[in-house]
Formats: structure tokens, sequence, C-alpha cells
């Protein structure tokens, strides 16, 4: 209230007809949805599994507040804000624990994020104090002011695939990291891939730089469609890699774990064909096996001795043990 034609609330209809109260429905969801899409964005981002977030459930909580203070800018009369993608991607990164002991050359491990409010609540204290400072901050000159927000917005650029994706076109194809995407979707539908993205994004700033960025939501809105669109150059196989709806460790991981699975189903089946092509005897494994015995000749029929065997029969035993009865007989036949 520095101004004498106006206080701490402001009247919504003003000096304005009463018709204009419905005229502005139309611009109002236009404003809505843009501020919806900016937070829940830039809620997804943060809150991604690869940050590994114990609180993630905090950020609906933010989207309250964010709608409360719309409401209470709307009626003061004051700027309304949202959530700053690049300021809270930076947020995030300067929040990460990693690991302290690792081996040489090993690249430290990543543990998480230190989820607390001082910071965040630090941070816009020194905002809102920045009013009373406004002596020393005009001293501050303003190519030092863009060159902080450059940084910030370029350091936030890694481990966005589009951005790696934008590096591929002047990078050769020995150099190209190990991409999941590039495993399994043509290069050349890749580069398609990443100019319709650009040519989105160019369209975009295009419209909000100029007299028609009242329907900047609506373009984004429309964005929608253009992903729709992309179903009938794309396969949905090739858009689940490209729409990085999964984090690329993840991606991998369960991609190496499918080929070792078919790997290893490959190498039983090729077993189990040699298998079958080879004939086997089977047999019992209850009964333990037996040694084979010394070779007695006297189990070879070839062996008999036919003087043996008939002097162990009873026949020749009773002739052996009667000579008498035996002399006549013969000689009766002589």
């Amino acid at each position: 209230p520095t101004r004498d034609d106006r206080g701490w609330l402001i009247n919504p209809i003003g000096r304005n007809p009463w018709w204009t109260v419905l005229a502005a429905s139309i611009p109002a969801l236009l404003c809505t949805i843009l501020i919806f899409m900016d937070q829940q964005i830039t809620a997804v981002i943060i809150n991604r599994k690869e940050h590994k977030l114990l609180k993630g459930c905090g950020y609906h909580l933010d989207l309250l507040m964010v709608a409360v203070m719309l409401a209470v800018c709307s009626i003061m009369g004051l700027p309304w804000f949202v959530a700053a993608t690049v300021l809270s991607i930076s947020h995030v990164n300067s929040l990460k624990l990693e690991s302290e002991s690792s081996a040489p050359g090993e690249q430290p491990r990543f543990l998480g994020i230190r989820e607390q409010r001082l910071t965040g609540l630090v941070i816009f204290l020194l905002m809102g104090c920045s009013v009373f400072m406004t002596g020393a901050l005009q001293f501050i000159p303003m190519p030092v002011l863009y060159g902080v927000f450059l940084y910030m917005g370029v350091s936030s650029l890694k481990g966005i695939q589009f951005f790696d994706r934008l590096k591929l076109f002047g990078m050769p194809a020995k150099h190209q990291p190990d991409f999941i995407y590039l495993r399994h979707v043509p290069l050349r539908k890749v580069h398609l891939f990443t100019l319709t993205q650009l040519t989105c994004l160019v369209l975009l700033w295009v419209i909000k730089t100029s007299p028609a960025a009242i329907i900047f939501p609506m373009m984004v809105l429309a964005l929608v469609f253009v992903r729709k669109l992309l179903d009938l150059c794309f396969s949905k196989r090739e858009l689940s890699y490209l729409d990085d709806l999964m984090p690329e460790w993840k991606k991998k991981t369960l991609d190496d774990a499918s080929k070792k699975i078919e790997e290893e189903s490959q190498v039983m089946l090729s077993a189990k064909q040699e298998d079958s092509a080879t004939v086997q005897i089977p047999m019992e494994s209850s009964k333990p096996v037996q040694t084979l015995k010394a070779h007695d000749p006297r189990c070879d029929p070839s062996d008999i001795n036919i003087s043996d065997e008939m002097s162990k029969t009873t026949v020749w035993k009773s002739l052996n043990s009667n000579p008498k009865d035996s002399r006549p007989v013969a000689a009766k036949k002589d």
C-alpha cells in the first residue's frame, strides 16, 4: 500500500463492468493450467525414484500452499508465484548425500537427499529481506546476476535426457555413451524425436516473448496432442525408451537382467537339444552299483572238462564202489 489510490485489498471488479467477471474465466482457466503444470512438472522431476526421497508426499503440501497463496496474492494485488524448476533442481542437487569412503578412482556412491525445510526457509527469508537491502543490492552489476542464473541453468542440465540427445548430433558413433535408448531405438529415430522436442521448445519460447503470450498455457497443453501424434512415427516400445519415464540406471539394470536370463535360457535349450540327440540307458539310482567279480574259469561253458564232471556223478561213484560186479558183466558181453 505505497500508493494513495489503493489499500491492502483490491476490488476484484474495480471500475470494470460486471460481465468482465464472466469473461475473465477463460484467461483464468489458462493461468490455472499453467500454474498447475509448472508446479507438478517440477514436483515430478524432483520426486523421482533415483533421488531416493523418503518424504516425497511433502510436495502435495507445497501444492496446497501454492493454491492458498495464489488466492491471497490475488485479493491483495501481489504477483503470483509458482515453483521455480531450475532453482528447485539446483537446490536438490546441493543437498545430495554421497559416501565419503571410496576406492581410488571410484566415483562416490549416492546415498540420498538431506531432506529438511531449513534451507528453503532461509532462502525465502533472505528473499523477503532483500526488500530492505535495495540500497546495497543496486551496486551488484546485472551481468553478474545473469551469469549466476546462467551457471545454475547449465549445471542443472546434467542428467537430462533431452540435453544428452542434443549432444549426439555432433558425436561420432564410437564415442556415444551406452544409453539404454541407443540399444533399442535406431539413431535416426532418436534424432527425429530430439528435433521434434527442439521445435516445440523454440515455438513455446517465441510465443512466450511475443504479444500473444496469453495463449502460452494453451500451447503447453497442446503438447499433449503433439505427443499423441508421435504414435504415427514411433512404436510404443521405442517411445517407452525415449519418454524417459524411468531413470536411466534402472532401465539399464532391467535390460541387462533380461539379457542374462535370455542367454541362460539359450544355453539350457542347446544343452537339452544335445541330450536328446544321444541315447541314454536309464539306471535305477536306488540300487547300488555292484563291482565286477574276478573271472572264474568254471563259469565259462567252453572250459568244462567232461572227465572231471563225470567223476563227480553218483553213477560213476557207484561203479567205482562195486568193481567185482562189473567184471563178469563185462566178460559176458565180450
